[in-house]
């Protein structure tokens, strides 16, 4: 049977706040014809501590644990084929259907402390959950980042090379850096990226340039202390 009311430890909980950044992430992406609801099982009867687009559901913070969602966490205890997480169609309050996946959280010693749901609203006009991903050029992100390919590799030295081409070209393509600044200007990109936070990526990049690491060094502690 499920245990009501149990004590959350520390760790339990910033466990369960780790998730509320997530959702907020996984909301942005997946638009509004999605609920998103976070539970905690400490307390049944105000069990949701955070919920995303709740009007689907007429729910807010501090409503409590569904019926179907106590069911859900009992399949999923008691079934060996469900990996900690049932999917499965339902219905809201006002008859309209919801697809529906119970995920649980699990915080101290594997004990299951909480759970994310999320609802998707199925009676949402197809043109509106199609509209939050064919918007592409008017995201605000997408123009910031519109010069950039994403690098999908098998190997970390591919992607250390592949950045380096994809800057590298960006950069000789760019009149407004002079020439002796080329060198310097793919070095700050790259650390812009993240790219000399990977092991040994300091002298990959300098061979790839074709210039010493104590150069890479130089222009990485300058930029730095800028």
């Amino acid at each position: 049977m499920n245990e009501p009311n149990i004590v959350l430890t520390e760790t339990d909980k910033a466990i369960l706040e780790s998730y509320k950044v997530m959702m907020d992430g996984l909301s942005a992406y997946l638009g509004k014809s999605y609920e998103i609801v976070l539970h905690s099982l400490e307390n049944y009867e105000h069990s949701v501590i955070k919920i995303i687009n709740g009007f689907h559901t007429g729910r807010t913070v501090g409503a409590p644990i569904t019926d179907l969602a106590l069911k859900m966490l009992e399949e999923i205890r008691t079934r060996r084929d469900t990996n900690g997480y049932i999917s499965y169609f339902t219905r809201n309050k006002n008859g309209e259907p919801l697809k529906s996946a119970t995920i649980t959280i699990k915080g101290e010693n594997g004990r299951i402390i909480g759970l994310l749901c999320i609802n998707m609203y199925l009676n949402t006009p197809f043109n509106e959950v199609i509209s939050e991903f064919v918007n592409f050029e008017s995201s605000e992100e997408t123009k910031k980042n519109n010069s950039s390919v994403e690098n999908f590799v098998e190997n970390i030295d591919d992607l250390i090379k592949n950045s380096v081409l994809q800057v590298r070209q960006h950069v000789f393509n760019d009149d407004s850096i002079p020439a002796n600044g080329k060198n310097k200007e793919i070095i700050h990109q790259l650390n812009e990226m993240g790219i000399f936070k990977i092991k040994d990526a300091v002298n990959k990049v300098a061979d790839a340039l074709n210039i010493s690491k104590n150069t890479v060094y130089m222009h990485i502690r300058n930029q730095n202390s800028d």
